[in-house]
C-alpha cells in the first residue's frame, strides 16, 4: 500500500485460509483449569510429538484455499472424475460467485446428504436446500441425485474426522489466558517436552568471540548421587564454569561472562588461598548472592580446576596436566572418578561424544563418516508464515468475550498510550544545521526517535529497532542515513567527492513499499545532492546508474541476485549502511532470502574488516533478542553501547483496540453469509465517522465484499453514510471513475468504495491511493498476503498523519477468521508468536549460490556460513522445533554435527542434481555450469533437475513451452473449477498446441504464458493474477534454459529457446510484424495489420523505399515512419576471413559493422549480441561469446578473433551467426567456406631428448668460464644435448625448448665460444631480444658475468643513434632490442662495425608472431644478407625459441644445418610443469575476474604449501585488488601470516624502507607485488625478500606486462585471467600466446623444485584453445607483410634496394618467404606454385612502393642502362630520409608534411604531433575515456568532437597536462613517462620537415615545443620553473621580488636567496647545481665575403658558440625534473630572414 493510505479501522477477512491443530481448550471469564490427569496425558503426548508438531505447523494446517487434494473426497477413476466435475459445475450454476473452497465444501456436505441411504429423497431435498439456502427445481434436484449416485467411489467416512475436529474446537474454545486470571491457573499449560524455561529461552542468545554461537547446556540431576553439592567430573568440560556463571545474569555478554569465569578459575587455582579465603573472595565477586554456586565451587574446588584445565588442553599439554594431577593428594581420586565414569557408561557412545567434543574444541572438521543424511522436507515448516509454535496466549486486562450465533468475539482494549514528555524529545534545531534539511516541517523527533537518536546518529553500531507500525521507523532510518552523510561533511558543507563513494542499501519487502520509500527519501534528500534509486524487477539499474546512486532501495530477492551475480565484494563495494525494513519477515517464506543476505553481509564485513553498518527495523516481536544476535547487535545495559531497542504497543501514536471474530459455523455458505453480515455491521458502525480499510485474502474477494456491502447498504437505504451529500466529492469520484480501466472498480468508485490489489494496472492503483489519501473514498478493500501482512495492515489503523482534524484518538482493528485460527492471530498481534527460521526450506538453493560465488568451497566453510544464519540462532534456542534431540544438544552444544549433517544433505542433493561436484571424502565443493545458471537466474534446484533431465537437442517450440510449465517455480499452480471454461477457450486461441487437458496445471501454465505473448484479455481475477506470477518468472526461466542449451552446444535448440525468450519479453509471435517491437504511436494498428497480411520476408523490408512502403500500407502518413523504424532494428554486416594456424586449428577474423540507425530511446547505450559459430550441419555450436555494441562506437568496425577446431576430413564450411539478445528478427548469418582452404603441411617433428649423461661444467674447458657458474655442477639434459653444436661448432644453431630450459645459459655458451675462438682478439657479439624489459634483465646479469668477471665491455643500446654508435664501437657484448638494432644496422654499408659482428644471438624467436616480430624478422634477415654479401664475413647466428611447430622453417631461414636444429617437445623441460586450466563462465570481464580472486588464494594455500608463488593479473588495478583480497582472506585464517616465512622482527627493517603504503602492509603478511609505477627501491626489496636464498615472502603479484621484467621464478604460477583490455578495439582481447608462455615458464625452479605448477584461470570458451596451444608446440607465422613498408623505405633510402626486383629479392631472405608455400592461405595466397609465390611477392612489393611514393617518401626515376634499356630506379626522397633516420613510420611523416602550414602555432603543433602513428600503441584502459574527458576540461581544451577513446587524443591530453604540471592518476603518469621519450625523435622529424619548407615561425615554435616537453612547462611560463622544487607559486613570488630568470637568481645575495626560496639545505643544493649547469651561451657569427654579397647567391655564415664545459662531462646533461630519461644538451642553429 502507498504511504497515502488513511486508516483508522481495519478489518481482515481470513476465513477459510487456515485451520488449526485440535487443541483442548475452554474459554470463559477465566482461563480453563486442568486436572493432574489431563496434564499428565498432555505431557506424554507432547514428549512424543512436540518436535514434529511444531515443525509441521503446531496449530495450523492448510485447509486448502483453492488447492485440490485438501478435501475428503477425491475421484479415483476417470469416470467418477468426469461426474465429479459435472456435479461441481451444477452446484456452481446455482451458487454463482462462491469461492472454490466454499463450493467444494458445499459439494462434500451435499454428498453426505444425497448419499445417505437412510433418508428419503424428500428429506434429502429439504436438507439440500437448507444447506444451499436456496430453492431448487425438481428437474435440477433429480439431476443432482443421479450424478451423486454415479460417484461410486465416494466414502462417507472421509469427512468424519474433520467434523469431529470441528466439533471439539466448537466445544472447547481457544487456548488463551487472560492476565486477570488467578495465579494458580497460569500454570495450566505444560511447556515444550524439554524446554523447561520457555519464557527465558525467548530472550535470545549471545555471541561468543569466536563467531560460533554457544548453546546453553541444561544441567541434569545425577541419578547416582543425592548430595546437592556433589559435582560429577564428567560434567566439567572447558566451559562448565562459564555456563554456570552465565545463568546468573542474563544481561551479561558472553565476553563479560568469560572474563568473570577466568577470574574465578584463577582464584580457585591459587593454592596459596585456603578455602575460606577463596569463599570470601567469591562472595565479593557475586555481591553476596548465589551461595549455592559458591558452595558447590568450594566443595568441588580442585575437581573444577583440574578438569577445566584438562578439557581446555590439547595433545601433549593434556598429558602434562594429568602428570601434574597425579602428583597431588587428591589427584588419584579425580582421575579414578573420570575412569570409572567411562567404564560405567556406554563406552562406544562416550568415545564418540568425546571425539566430537575434541574435534570441536580443536577446530577440526568432523569426520566424514559421522555425516548423516537428513530429511530436509521433514525438518522444514510446511505452512511458512502461518507456522505456530506458541502453546498459549496471554491476553491483557479488560479483554472480553462475546458469544454470537455462529461466531464468537474477543475484544482487546487499546493499550494505554505513554504520556509524552516534550522536554525529553530531541529538537530538530539541535541537529547540525545541514541535517535539519532532512526533517523539514518537524519540530521534534518523537519519543522512539529521540530514544534511539544517539545510537542512530552519533554511533556506527549495528542496530535492531522493534516498534509498532506507524511509530516513525522511517525517520529512524533517515537518522542512520544522515549519520553516513555526516562523514562526507566538511566545514558544514557536503564534499561531493566523499559523497560519491557513499552507498546505502535499503531493503524493503515489497515493490510497492520500495516505490513508497524511494519517493519519500528522494524528496527529503534531494537537497543534499543524494540520488535515490529503485532496484526491483520492474526497475533495473545499469552499472553506471548503480555507481551514481547513493541510496539503492531494493527487495530482498533483487539484492540477493545482485550480490550473487557481481560477487560479494563487487556487490557490496562502498556500501556503508544496509537497512533491512520489516525484518520480522524472517518468519515468512521469504525469510531465507533475508537470512542469506544478512549472513553474506556479515561474513564480508568480518573478512574485509571494512565496516558496513546493519540496521534492522521490525514490528514488535517476542524473541527480538534472537534477531539481534543474528544481526550482531550489541545488547548492553549501558545506553552508550546498546544497539537493541524494543518498544511495546504503548508507543503507538494512536492506541489500537482489537476485535477477533472466530466463525464457528461449519456450513460454508452460512459461514460466508455470517461473515458478510459481520463485515457489514462492523463497517456500518464506523461509516461516516472515519475511513475504513478492509483486507481480504484474494483479489476476487475485494470486489465481492465491496459489492456485498454496497448492495446491502442500498437495500437498507444506508448508502448515504458512505457517499456523503458533498457535491464536490461526488463530482471528483464521477470524474475519476471515467479514467479507471477496471470495470469493477469503475462501478464501485461512484459509490465511495474502492478496491486495491496487484491485479490492477499501475494507474488504477495510484488513483485509488490518491483518492483514499485525500479522504474521497470511505471504504477501501485490499488484499492481505500473509500473516505478517496482517500484522502490518492492522498497524495501519489510526495513523495520525493521515487523519482529519488532528488524528484519531483510538484506531480499531478487526479480524474475522475461522475459529481454529483465533489463537494464531491472538498470538501474532499480541507479540506472543516467536518468529522462526525457514532457512531449511531454501538451504539447497542458498548453498548452491554461495558455492557458485566462491564464498563456500568445502563443508567446513559451509558449516561456518550456516552459523551466521538466524536458523542457527533458533536451533540453539529451540532445538526441538528444528528436529534436534536432547542427546544431540548435550553431546554437541554448538550443533557442529547438526550443521555438518545439514550441509552434507544439501550438498548431496546438489550433487545429485548436477549443480555441484561434491567430493564427499575431502568435503570439497566445485560449482558446475548448471549450478551457475541456477544461481544466476535465481531458479530452484528442482527446476534445474527437470531441465537437465528433459532438455533434448531435437525439441520444438511445443516441447519448450511444455518444459517451461514443468518448472518448480509453478509447482503450486492449480486449476480452479471456475477457470476451466476460460482455460478451455484459451486452449483454442493460443498458437502452439498444448498436450495436456485443461484440468492439468501444466496446461494452465503453458496456456497462460502463450496468452500473455498473444496479449489476450482475460476475464477472471484469479487467472490474471496467475498470469502475472507466471510472466514475472518467465523471462529468467527461459533465459536459464537458453544458457543451458548454449553450454551444451545445441545450435538449433539454442536458436529456438532464445527466440521464445524474446517472444516472452516482446509479447509477440514470429507471425507478427517486427515493427511491433517499437510500440510507437506513429505505427498505427491498421498499418501493422496490413504489413502482416502481406507476409513479406523480413529481409526484403530493408530494400523497400518509402514509395514501396506507401504502396503496401496504402497510407500516405506512415511510409517515412515505417522506413525509419525498419532501419532501427539492429542489423549487422559481417565479414570474415579464415587463416589456418595448424592442420587442426583455424583462426577466424570477424569484422562487424553496424548497419542500422541508433536511437537511444529504443537502443539505450548498448546492445548485446550472441556470436555463435556452428558446424556445417547447423547442429553443433563450435564457439560462442557475447558481443556488446556501444552507442559511442556504433559507427566503427569491430574485430573479433576466434580459434576454431578443424576436423578431418575438412568440412565444407562453418556458419557465423550474430543474434541480438533482445530484438526479434535481428540476426546476421555468414557462411565461411573452406572449400578452397589450403591447410598447412605437416611440418612438425621434435627432437628426441636423449638420455645422456649430464655434462660437467668443466666441459667449458676454461677455469675462468667455469667460475662464472659457481652453483652449477652439471648442465641440464637440454644444455648437454646442444653443447657441441653451440660451444664446439661455428654453425648457425636453432634451439627450441620450453621456457625455463636454460636457454639463457645456451646464449652465454655461444658468447664464450666466440671469445674462445677469437683467442684474445677483440670481437663483438650482439644479443637481440624483442623487448626492452628482456634486454634490461639480461644486461644486469651479463654486466656482472661478462663485464666484471671476464673483463669484457658489456653495453646496452639506448635507441639514440649517436650514443649507440659510441657504445657499438667500444662494446664486445652488445645487448639490444630488435628496434634499436634495426635502427643502427640500417646503414650497415657505411658502418663497418655492423658487418664485423661475429655473433648474433636472437632470443625468443617464437615472438615472430607478435607486434615485435616483423622487426625481429628484418634484423635477422638483414644480418643473414650481410653475411652473404660481405666478403669474409663470419657472422654466426644462434636462435633461441620456445618449442615450435614450424622449427624446420625457422632453422632454414636462419641458415642452420639439420644437425644444428634442435626442437624439443614442450614437455621436455628440466623441471616438469603441471598445467591446470580452470574455466569461469561469467560473461562480464570484471565480474569474471573478481570471481577468480578467492580460487587463486585457495590454489596458493592448498597446492603451493610453503613454496613461492607468482600471481599474474590483467592490469595494475587488478593487481592491487588481488593484494587487498589476499590480505582480507589471510586475516580470516587461524594463521593469518601463513605466507610470511620469517619472523616479524626479521622483516621489519626491510618494511621500514618501503615507500608504498599498501606494499608495507602486504609484506608484513608475506605478500609482495610489482607494477611499473613502483620506485626502484621497492622493487628491489620485493625481489630480495622473494629470492629463493631468503624466501621471506611466499607470494608476489604482478601485472602480466611485468612477465619479461621479473627476474624471479617460483614453484607455482597463477594466472588470473588470460585477457586484457584493448583500448584500440574497445574490447577485452586475449593475451599474446608468447606472453602466456613466458608467464607459465616462471613456474618450476631449477635446483629447487622437482616440478612446477601453472594454475591458469580463463574464460570457459577459451579453455579448449588454451589446452591446444599450451600442451602442443607453438605455431609461429610471419607478420612482416603488414609492416614491410617502413622497412622497404629504409632499404631504399640506404641504397640496399634500388629497384622493384631488388625489393622482391630482398624479401626472399625473410621468414615470410619460407612460410608462404607452407601455409599460403594464412597470407591470403591461394596456391603453392612458383607462379603464385612470384605473383604474391611482386604485388606486395609494388603495393608497398606505391604507398611510399604516394606519401612522398620515395621517387621513381627512369634511367637508361649501358645497354640503352630504360630502368626504373627507386630513390629516397627527403621525407623518406627523415623517416628512416629518425626511425619514424612513413605515415607519420606523411601526416606531418600534409598538416604543417607556415602559420602553424604551438597548440596546433601539439595536435599534429599527437596524430603521429607511433601513438596508436598508447594504452587505453577500460572506462578511461571518462577520466580523459574530465582531464580535457581541467586542461582547458575546448576542441569539439574529441574522441576520448582515441590514443591520439590521450597523447594530446597527456602533453597538455604535462605542460600545465597537473597531477593525475598514477597509471596516467606511467603512460606519460613512456610517451615523452617517443616525442623527441618526432619533434626532430617535425623540425626537418618544416625546415624543408623553409618556414621560420613554425620551426622556432617546434623547437620551443621540444623545450616544453623536456621541461614540462608552457613557453609563456616563468623560466624559473626549469629549476627543481620550483612551483608556479614560488616563481610568482620571485617575480614579485624582481627575479625573472635563472641568471637573476644567480646574481642574488646568498642570504636573500635563501630567505626568498624558503627551502631546506638539500633542496637548495639541487637548485644551486641546476643553476650552475644552466647553459650560458655566447654566440658570434661571421659572414664570408660580407662586402661582396649578391642577390640569389649562397652565403656562408660561420657561427661560433661558446659554452663552459666540465672536463669530466664534455656533453652536459640537461636538468629536467619532469623528463623521465637522461638527456644530453643539443642545439639547433637557425638562420632566418626575420
Amino acid at each position: 500500500m502507498s504511504g497515502k493510505v488513511v486508516s483508522s479501522d481495519v478489518t481482515s477477512i481470513s476465513e477459510g485460509q487456515r485451520s488449526g491443530k485440535d487443541l483442548q481448550r475452554e474459554m470463559g471469564g477465566k482461563a480453563m483449569r486442568r486436572t493432574d490427569e489431563t496434564l499428565r496425558k498432555r505431557k506424554e503426548v507432547e514428549n512424543e510429538t512436540a518436535a514434529k508438531r511444531l515443525r509441521t505447523g503446531g496449530t495450523l494446517t492448510a485447509s486448502g484455499v483453492g488447492v485440490q487434494g485438501s478435501y475428503g473426497y477425491q475421484p479415483k477413476t476417470r469416470e467418477t472424475k468426469v461426474v465429479w466435475e459435472e456435479f461441481l459445475n451444477n452446484l456452481q450454476a446455482v451458487l454463482a460467485d462462491e469461492e472454490q473452497h466454499a463450493l467444494r465444501e458445499c459439494a462434500e456436505e451435499s454428498l453426505q446428504i444425497l448419499k445417505d441411504a437412510n433418508k428419503k429423497d424428500t428429506v434429502k431435498r429439504k436438507e439440500f436446500e437448507e444447506l444451499l439456502d436456496i430453492t431448487v427445481s425438481e428437474e435440477y434436484f433429480l439431476k443432482i441425485i443421479k450424478l451423486s449416485r454415479k460417484l461410486t467411489d465416494y466414502v462417507h467416512s472421509t469427512m468424519e474426522d474433520d467434523e469431529g475436529g470441528a466439533a471439539r474446537i466448537e466445544e472447547h474454545g481457544v487456548s488463551v489466558v487472560f492476565e486477570d486470571d488467578e495465579e494458580e491457573e497460569e500454570d495450566a499449560y505444560m511447556k515444550h517436552a524439554y524446554d523447561e524455561n520457555e519464557d527465558d529461552d525467548e530472550e535470545g542468545v549471545e555471541l561468543q568471540t569466536n563467531v560460533v554461537l554457544q548453546g546453553a547446556q541444561q544441567d541434569e540431576e545425577d541419578d547416582e548421587t543425592q548430595q546437592a553439592d556433589f559435582l560429577d567430573a564428567k560434567k566439567i568440560d572447558a566451559y562448565w564454569l562459564q555456563r554456570e556463571i552465565g545463568q546468573i545474569d542474563e544481561n551479561e555478554t558472553p565476553h563479560e561472562t568469560q572474563q568473570r569465569a577466568d577470574a574465578i578459575l584463577d582464584l580457585l587455582s591459587d593454592e596459596s588461598k585456603p578455602d575460606d579465603t577463596a569463599e570470601t573472595e567469591m562472595m565479593l565477586q557475586f555481591n553476596y548472592q548465589k551461595f549455592d554456586l559458591i558452595k558447590k565451587c568450594i566443595k568441588n574446588r580442585w575437581k573444577i580446576v583440574w578438569c577445566t584445565k584438562m578439557m581446555r588442553a590439547k595433545g601433549e599439554d593434556r598429558s602434562n596436566i594429568v602428570e601434574q594431577l597425579q602428583a597431588k593428594d587428591y589427584g588419584q581420586a579425580i582421575l579414578a572418578e573420570l575412569e570409572r565414569e567411562v567404564r560405567k557408561g556406554d563406552k562406544e557412545a562416550k568415545e564418540f561424544r568425546q571425539k566430537l567434543l575434541e574435534q570441536q574444541k580443536q577446530g577440526k572438521r568432523i569426520d566424514d563418516k559421522s555425516k548423516n543424511m537428513l530429511d530436509l522436507k521433514e525438518l522444514s515448516f510446511e505452512h511458512g508464515a502461518q507456522t505456530m509454535t506458541n502453546t498459549r496466549c496471554e491476553l491483557p486486562k479488560g479483554t472480553t468475550r462475546v458469544q454470537g450465533k455462529g461466531y464468537e468475539e474477543i475484544h482487546i482494549p487499546a493499550t494505554k498510550k505513554n504520556e509524552v514528555d516534550v522536554s525529553k524529545l530531541i529538537k530538530i534545531k539541535s541537529l547540525p544545521q545541514w541535517a535539519q534539511l532532512g526533517f523539514e516541517g518537524m519540530d521534534y523527533l518523537n519519543p522512539i526517535q529521540s530514544t534511539v537518536y544517539n545510537a542512530t546518529f552519533e554511533r556506527d553500531d549495528n542496530l535492531l529497532i522493534c516498534a509498532p507500525t506507524g511509530a516513525g521507523k522511517t525517520n529512524v532510518a533517515m537518522l542512520t542515513m544522515l549519520r553516513e552523510v555526516s562523514k562526507c561533511v566538511e566545514d558544514g558543507e557536503i564534499d561531493e567527492d566523499l559523497l560519491a563513494d557513499m552507498k546505502i542499501v535499503y531493503v524493503a519487502p515489497m515493490k510497492a513499499l520500495v516505490q513508497e520509500v524511494v519517493g519519500n527519501f528522494s524528496n527529503r534528500l534531494k537537497k543534499f545532492g543524494i540520488k535515490v534509486s529503485e532496484l526491483t524487477g520492474d526497475a533495473q539499474l545499469t552499472k553506471a546508474e548503480m555507481t551514481s546512486s547513493h541510496i539503492i532501495v531494493t527487495t530482498p530477492e533483487k539484492w540477493d541476485i545482485v550480490t550473487r551475480k557481481t560477487g560479494e565484494k563487487a556487490g557490496m563495494q562502498h556500501v556503508k549502511l544496509v537497512i533491512i525494513d520489516e525484518i520480522h519477515l524472517l518468519h515468512d517464506t521469504r525469510g531465507p532470502v533475508l537470512e542469506a543476505i544478512i549472513a553474506r553481509t556479515i561474513r564480508l564485513i568480518e573478512a574485509t574488516q571494512e565496516r558496513t553498518r546493519i540496521v534492522g527495523l521490525s514490528a514488535t516481536l517476542p524473541n527480538y533478542e534472537d534477531v539481534a544476535t543474528t544481526l550482531r547487535v550489541n545488547k548492553s545495559s549501558d545506553p552508550t553501547q546498546n544497539g537493541l531497542f524494543h518498544f511495546d504497543a504503548s508507543y503507538r501514536p494512536v492506541p489500537l483496540q482489537q476485535q477477533y471474530i472466530g466463525l464457528t459455523e461449519k456450513k460454508p455458505l452460512k459461514r460466508r453469509a455470517i461473515m458478510n453480515d459481520i463485515v457489514y455491521n462492523k463497517v456500518m458502525s464506523r461509516a461516516g465517522e472515519s475511513q475504513i480499510l478492509v483486507f481480504v485474502h484474494s483479489r476476487k474477494d475485494t470486489v465481492a465484499t465491496a459489492k456485498a456491502i454496497r448492495d446491502k447498504a442500498l437495500e437498507n437505504e444506508e448508502l448515504g453514510k458512505f457517499l456523503q451529500q458533498d457535491g464536490a466529492r461526488r463530482e471528483i469520484l464521477e470524474e475519476e471513475s471515467e479514467r479507471i480501466k477496471d470495470n469493477n472498480l469503475k462501478d464501485l468508485l461512484r459509490y465511495g468504495f474502492g478496491v486495491h490489489h496487484a491485479g490492477l494496472c499501475r494507474e488504477d492503483r495510484t488513483t485509488v491511493e490518491a483518492l483514499f489519501g485525500a479522504g474521497h473514498l470511505q471504504v477501501l478493500m485490499s488484499t492481505e498476503l500473509s500473516s505478517l501482512d496482517v500484522m502490518q495492515m492492522i498497524g495501519r489503523a489510526g495513523r495520525p498523519q493521515y487523519a482529519k482534524g488532528g488524528g484519531d484518538e483510538v484506531g480499531e482493528g478487526i479480524i474475522i477468521t475461522g475459529q481454529s485460527e483465533l489463537q494464531f492471530y491472538l498470538s501474532l498481534l499480541n507479540q506472543q508468536l516467536p518468529i522462526e527460521s525457514h532457512f531449511i526450506n531454501k538451504l539447497v538453493d542458498q548453498l548452491n549460490a554461495e558455492i557458485v560465488m566462491g564464498t563456500v568451497q568445502n563443508t567446513r566453510e559451509a558449516s561456518t556460513w550456516l552459523a551466521y544464519t538466524y536458523l542457527y540462532v533458533r536451533m540453539l534456542r529451540k532445538p526441538g522445533v528444528y528436529g534436534v534431540s536432547r542427546e544431540e544438544m548435550e553431546d554437541d552444544p554448538k550443533l557442529e554435527q547438526r550443521r555438518a549433517d545439514l550441509i552434507h544433505t544439501a550438498a548431496t542433493q546438489l550433487d545429485k542434481a548436477n549443480l555441484i561436484k561434491y567430493d564427499r571424502k575431502a568435503g570439497i565443493f566445485e560449482a558446475t555450469d548448471l549450478g551457475r545458471v541456477c544461481s544466476h537466474y535465481y531458479l530452484t534446484a528442482g527446476t534445474m533437475t527437470k531441465f537437465n533431465e528433459h532438455l533434448k537437442p531435437t525439441m520444438h517450440e511445443l516441447d519448450i513451452f511444455r518444459l517451461f510449465s514443468m518448472a518448480d517455480e509453478f509447482k503450486y499452480m492449480s486449476v480452479r473449477e471456475e477457470e476451466k471454461m476460460e482455460l478451455g477457450k484459451l486452449l483454442d486461441q493460443v498458437p502452439i498446441p498444448v498436450k495436456e487437458t485443461k484440468e492439468n496445471p501444466l496446461a494452465k501454465v503453458n496456456v497462460l504464458l502463450q496468452a500473455y505473448i498473444s496479449q489476450l484479455k482475460l476475464e477472471g481475477f484469479a487467472l490474471m493474477s496467475d498470469m502475472v506470477y507466471i510472466t514475472q518468472s518467465a523471462g529468467r526461466v527461459m533465459r536459464a534454459m537458453f544458457e543451458i542449451v548454449l553450454k551444451r552446444g545445441w545450435a538449433e535448440l539454442a536458436d529456438k529457446v532464445l527466440g521464445v525468450a524474446k517472444m516472452v519479453e516482446k509479447r509477440m509471435w514470429l507471425s507478427h510484424s517486427p515493427l511491433r517491437q517499437f510500440k510507437s504511436k506513429m505505427l498505427e494498428e491498421a498499418v501493422l495489420d496490413r504489413l502482416e497480411r502481406k507476409n513479406l520476408p523480413w529481409e526484403r523490408y530493408y530494400n523497400l523505399t518509402t514509395q514501396d512502403i506507401a504502396t503496401i500500407v496504402d497510407n500516405p502518413r506512415s511510409p517515412k515512419h515505417i522506413y525509419k523504424f525498419i532501419h532501427m532494428i539492429p542489423k549487422l554486416d559481417l565479414q570474415a576471413s579464415a587463416q589456418p594456424v595448424t592442420r587442426s586449428m583455424v583462426r577466424i577474423e570477424l569484422v562487424i559493422t553496424a548497419d542500422f540507425q541508433w536511437d537511444k530511446k529504443y537502443h539505450g547505450t548498448a546492445e548485446a549480441f550472441h556470436v555463435i559459430i556452428e558446424d556445417p550441419d547447423g547442429e553443433r555450436i563450435l564457439h560462442h561469446e557475447p558481443f556488446i555494441l556501444k552507442d559511442r562506437y556504433v559507427s566503427e568496425e569491430h574485430y573479433l578473433y576466434f580459434h576454431l577446431p578443424m576436423f578431418e576430413p575438412k568440412p565444407p564450411q562453418y556458419f557465423i551467426k550474430v543474434v541480438s539478445d533482445r530484438w526479434m528478427w535481428s540476426e546476421s548469418v555468414l557462411p565461411i567456406s573452406f572449400r578452397a582452404l589450403i591447410l598447412p603441411e605437416k611440418s612438425y617433428s621434435h627432437t628426441e631428448l636423449l638420455d645422456l649423461k649430464p655434462l660437467s661444467i668443466t666441459a667449458l674447458g676454461d677455469p675462468t668460464y667455469q667460475a662464472l657458474y659457481p652453483n652449477i655442477k652439471t648442465l641440464n639434459p637440454i644444455q648437454t644435448q646442444v653443447f657441441n653444436a653451440v660451444y664446439r661448432s661455428n654453425d648457425n644453431v636453432l634451439v627450441c625448448a620450453p621456457v625455463g630450459s636454460g636457454k639463457t645459459m645456451i646464449a652465454e655458451m655461444a658468447f664464450l665460444a666466440m671469445f674462445t675462438e677469437a683467442q684474445g682478439q677483440r670481437v663483438r657479439g650482439v644479443y637481440v631480444a624483442p623487448t626492452q624489459d628482456q634486454v634490461a634483465v639480461t644486461y644486469e646479469h651479463w654486466k656482472e658475468k661478462f663485464g666484471e668477471k671476464l673483463g669484457k665491455a658489456v653495453v646496452m643500446l639506448t635507441g639514440d643513434t649517436a650514443v649507440d654508435l659510441n657504445l657499438l664501437e667500444r662494446g664486445e657484448v652488445i645487448l639490444s632490442t630488435a628496434k634499436c638494432w634495426d635502427k643502427l644496422s640500417r646503414r650497415w654499408h657505411k658502418r663497418r662495425n655492423i658487418s664485423t659482428i661475429r655473433l648474433l644471438v636472437t632470443d625468443d624467436l617464437h615472438m615472430l608472431s607478435t607486434i615485435e616480430g616483423p622487426t625481429m624478422e628484418i634484423v635477422v634477415s638483414r644480418m643473414r644478407h650481410i653475411a652473404a654479401s660481405v666478403k669474409d664475413s663470419k657472422i654466426r647466428i644462434v636462435g633461441l625459441a620456445h618449442s615450435l611447430l614450424h622449427a624446420r622453417d625457422v632453422g632454414l631461414w636462419l641458415g642452420c644445418p639439420t644437425q644444428a636444429q634442435f626442437n624439443f617437445h614442450p614437455s621436455s623441460r628440466p623441471v616438469p610443469i603441471e598445467i591446470q586450466l580452470r574455466g569461469f563462465d561469467q560473461p562480464g570481464f570484471s565480474t569474471r575476474t573478481v570471481s577468480m580472486y578467492k580460487p587463486a588464494y585457495l590454489a596458493v594455500k592448498h597446492q603451493a604449501e610453503d613454496k613461492p608463488v607468482i600471481i599474474f593479473t590483467p592490469s595494475k588495478r587488478i593487481t592491487y585488488d588481488i593484494v587487498v583480497e589476499l590480505l582480507t582472506l589471510c586475516q580470516g585464517e587461524i594463521k593469518p601470516k601463513q605466507f610470511l616465512h620469517c619472523s616479524t622482527d626479521e622483516i621489519q627493517p626491510h618494511i621500514e624502507l618501503v615507500k608504498d603504503k599498501l606494499l608495507r602492509k602486504a609484506l608484513s603478511y608475506g605478500i609482495g607485488f610489482y607494477d611499473d609505477g613502483m620506485v626502484r627501491s621497492d622493487k628491489a626489496i620485493v625481489s630480495a625478500l622473494f629470492d629463493a636464498a631468503i624466501g621471506a615472502i611466499q607470494v608476489v603479484v604482478a601485472p602480466y606486462t611485468m612477465a619479461y621484467k621479473l627476474d624471479i621464478s617460483a614453484f607455482m604460477v597463477v594466472m588470473v585471467g588470460t585477457q586484457y583490455y584493448d583500448g584500440k578495439e574497445y574490447r577485452h582481447a586475449d593475451y599474446n600466446m608468447a606472453d602466456t608462455l613466458q608467464m607459465i615458464g616462471k613456474a618450476g625452479r631449477q635446483q629447487h623444485d622437482d616440478h612446477g605448477i601453472a594454475y591458469v584461470m580463463c574464460h570457459t570458451p577459451k579453455k579448449e584453445y588454451l589446452k591446444k596451444v599450451l600442451y602442443d608446440p607453438y605455431p609461429v607465422e610471419s607478420h612482416l607483410d603488414g609492416f614491410i613498408i617502413d622497412h622497404l623505405n629504409a632499404e631504399i633510402v640506404y641504397k640496399t634496394i634500388e629497384a622493384k626486383q631488388d625489393a622482391v629479392d630482398y624479401m626472399t631472405w625473410t621468414f615470410l618467404y619460407r612460410r608462404l608455400r607452407q601455409n599460403p592461405n594464412y597470407y591470403k595466397m591461394y596456391g603453392v606454385s612458383h607462379e603464385h609465390m612470384s605473383e604474391y611477392l611482386s604485388e606486395l612489393a609494388e603495393n608497398s612502393i606505391k604507398s611510399l611514393q604516394d606519401a612522398g617518401c620515395i621517387t621513381i626515376e627512369e634511367q637508361q642502362t649501358e645497354q640503352g634499356e630504360k630502368r626504373e630506379v627507386l630513390e629516397g626522397a627527403n621525407l623518406g630520409m627523415i623517416a628512416a633516420y629518425y626511425y619514424i613510420q612513413y605515415t607519420s611523416i606523411e601526416i606531418f608534411a600534409s598538416s604543417i602550414k607556415e602559420s602553424t602555432k604551438i597548440r596546433e603543433l601539439i595536435e599534429i604531433l599527437s596524430s603521429a602513428t607511433e601513438f596508436e600503441e598508447v594504452l587505453i584502459r577500460h572506462h578511461e575515456d571518462a577520466r580523459l574527458e574530465k582531464m580535457s576540461m581541467h586542461c582547458g581544451i575546448k576542441q569539439a568532437n574529441l574522441q576520448f577513446n582515441s590514443p591520439h587524443t590521450k597523447a594530446s591530453l597527456l602533453l597538455h597536462a604535462h605542460f600545465s604540471r597537473r597531477s593525475f592518476a598514477p597509471e596516467l603518469m606511467e603512460d606519460l613517462k613512456m610517451l615523452l621519450p617517443q616525442t623527441i625523435p618526432l619533434i626532430y622529424a617535425l623540425v626537418d620537415v618544416i625546415g624543408s619548407n623553409r618556414w621560420l615561425t613554425p620551426i622556432l615554435s617546434c623547437m620551443e615545443l621540444s623545450q616544453m616537453i623536456v621541461q614540462g612547462m608552457w613557453d609563456r611560463d616563468s623560466p624559473l620553473l626549469q629549476l627543481p622544487y620550483f612551483t608556479p607559486q614560488l616563481a610568482k613570488k620571485c617575480q614579485a621580488n624582481g627575479i625573472e630568470s635563472v641568471f637573476d637568481l644567480l646574481e642574488m645575495d646568498d642570504d636573500a636567496r635563501v630567505k626568498l626560496l624558503g627551502m631546506g639545505q638539500k633542496q637548495l643544493s639541487a637548485v644551486a647545481m641546476a643553476c650552475n649547469s644552466y647553459p650560458n651561451i655566447e654566440m658570434s657569427h661571421e659572414v664570408e665575403d660580407a662586402d661582396d654579397l649578391h642577390q640569389g647567391e649562397q652565403v656562408v655564415v660561420h657561427v661560433t658558440l661558446v659554452r663552459e664545459l666540465n672536463d669530466e662531462d664534455p656533453v652536459p646533461k640537461v636538468v629536467h625534473p619532469l623528463y623521465p630519461q637522461e638527456k644530453k644538451e643539443a642545439w639547433w642553429v637557425v638562420v632566418g630572414d626575420k
